[in-house]
């Protein structure tokens, strides 16, 4: 293992587009952001656990499932996805996060 392979990412960063269709095709869209975010809109199917509270409740996600991370921005999902990698999930983080999927027009849950 070379010097800076601690610094890459164990994970991928998909388009909203994309992440829509892994979904579609059984992949869990967890969105990390905290519930007041969450409650003004979310992704249609998107379970809310908070990146603070997200190590505690892993035992809710599926490990046998493709799991995809979003917040608001991509931020706080960029670290969610680096906590479910070392937990050993197959994780994707969407990119842009929920500001890139409206800009996307995918449909959102008021």
């Amino acid at each position: 293992m070379g010097l800076f392979d601690i610094f890459k990412k164990k994970f991928e960063t998909v388009s909203p587009e994309a992440a829509k269709t892994l979904q579609e095709n059984g992949a869990v869209l967890i969105d990390v952001r905290e519930s007041h975010e969450y409650k003004n809109f979310h992704a249609p199917g998107a379970k809310l656990i908070s990146l603070g509270v997200l190590e505690r409740r892993l035992k809710e996600i599926p490990s046998e499932r493709e799991i995809l991370v979003v917040c608001q921005s991509g931020m706080r999902s960029s670290q969610a996805a680096g906590i479910l990698s070392k937990n050993g999930y197959q994780v994707k983080n969407v990119a842009g996060g929920m500001a890139a999927w409206q800009r996307a027009g995918l449909k959102v849950v008021r």
